[in-house]
């Protein structure tokens, strides 16, 4: 039987959700006021996703949920039916606007359930103000479903203004290996782009890839452009697959100051895209859009 506990720290000012089988060898905790990310992760007994200790959530950005922009904003600043628009700069050094709105939002829970072989809770951010530089309404819900080898999350995004706004969706977690040298990913891909001093794509360039990726001591901070679905993250003690629902799909790699972490980021889009149009999408007034990943653990391998 899965259980559902809410904790609230009131000490740290942390209020989160533990999700966990009866044994506590499948284990996910959920922080409603870090923007309803995931900061742990156990899978069958394998830890997948850790806290970041000493890295803090404002600067790692772990597991956040990124929308409506993944990654950075030229400047903060883009055009959109033929009107400007100005973002706070959250990155000032850079001039940049980063990871979107909801990162740092709080979280309600409006549904949870918990059965013998699964756990699902969904939570909800309603937005009723005209944000800077994104001056439209919406609701956000994120569904998370563990099961003792999988965990699921769907995001769903409803324009609730009366008008369209751009948007692209994006999530940041950090996976966990006890030898990232040795450790291997494989995704499908002939492209990626080139950045800038900044980070801001300039061009895509070719590539050819080998089926498995051997992360050896390469420092990643890299834009796929991706021919599938699905991701594969191969280390000497499991081997997941991280598969999408979005029919365009890409993958940002990052490697932290952190030993034997690496942040493998599925997202709709790419950086700068409310300006380059790479992977940009239209939600129009009243309409939903949904997308998922799912992290599954592959025990046969």
């Amino acid at each position: 039987m899965y259980k559902i506990n809410h904790i609230k720290d009131k000490n740290n000012k942390l209020s989160y959700l533990v999700l966990n089988n009866k044994k506590n060898t499948t284990q996910a905790k959920i922080f409603l006021n870090l923007g309803g990310s995931l900061q742990n992760l156990i899978l069958n007994k394998n830890i997948i996703i850790k806290d970041l200790y000493p890295l803090k959530y404002d600067t790692s950005y772990a597991s956040a949920i990124l929308f409506p922009f993944v990654n950075r904003v030229n400047n903060g600043t883009y055009t959109f039916m033929l009107k400007e628009f100005t973002l706070d700069l959250n990155v000032k050094e850079e001039n940049n606007a980063l990871h979107g709105l909801v990162y740092n939002k709080e979280f309600n829970i409006i549904y949870q359930l918990a059965t013998n072989n699964s756990a699902t809770v969904t939570l909800e951010y309603v937005e009723t103000k005209k944000t800077k530089g994104f001056p439209f309404r919406y609701i956000i819900q994120l569904t998370y479903t563990l099961t003792n080898n999988s965990l699921s999350l769907q995001i769903k995004v409803k324009n609730t203004d009366s008008q369209s706004f751009p948007f692209n969706i994006g999530w940041h977690p950090y996976f966990s290996s006890t030898n990232l040298y040795n450790s291997f990913l494989s995704f499908k891909s002939e492209q990626k782009l080139s950045f800038n001093e900044v980070m801001i794509p300039v061009k895509t360039k070719d590539i050819i890839l080998k089926k498995d990726l051997q992360i050896k001591d390469r420092q990643f901070d890299d834009c796929y452009i991706l021919n599938s679905n699905s991701i594969g993250f191969k280390t000497p003690d499991y081997s997941i697959k991280i598969d999408s629902s979005s029919e365009e799909n890409y993958l940002q790699l990052f490697t932290p100051n952190i030993e034997n972490t690496i942040a493998i980021e599925p997202t709709t889009g790419v950086s700068n895209s409310f300006n380059n149009k790479i992977g940009l999408q239209t939600l129009k007034a009243d309409e939903t859009n949904i997308v998922q990943w799912t992290i599954k653990l592959q025990e046969d391998e």
